[in-house]
């Protein structure tokens, strides 16, 4: 994984564990990584993991079993969209908005692209 300068560390790790449950890579109720073990796959100190952790916890997205490891929880999807949804438009669509307004871009380009993308990299 290659981390950006624009954003912490910790949530660039959060983002990559919620897209793995999204893609169903780690499916509801199944154990993820330890803390070790994710340390070591991404290169990155256990305590940093240990935070990402924590917020995923706090939103519900994982769940510590004690003493066995850290699973998915059970409604894992819905959560992740809550959290991704709220961040995304709260965050990233002004910047985009502000993007087709200056850079005029129609809604019907938009469509085109989107439906290419999602053609090229989802097979829909």
């Amino acid at each position: 994984m290659e981390f950006r300068d624009n954003k912490a560390i910790y949530l660039q790790i959060a983002d990559y564990v919620c897209e793995h449950i999204l893609l169903e890579k780690w499916k509801a109720e199944e154990k993820i990584p330890s803390v070790r073990e994710m340390a070591v796959e991404l290169e990155v100190n256990p305590n940093t993991i240990m935070r990402t952790y924590d917020l995923l916890q706090t939103k519900n997205i994982i769940s510590n079993k004690r003493g066995i490891g850290f699973f998915v929880a059970e409604k894992a999807v819905d959560q992740v969209k809550d959290f991704r949804k709220t961040h995304f438009i709260a965050d990233e669509l002004p910047v985009l908005f502000r993007n087709i307004y200056l850079l005029n871009i129609s809604f019907d380009e938009l469509q085109r692209k989107y439906e290419n993308f999602i053609k090229e990299n989802f097979n829909a």
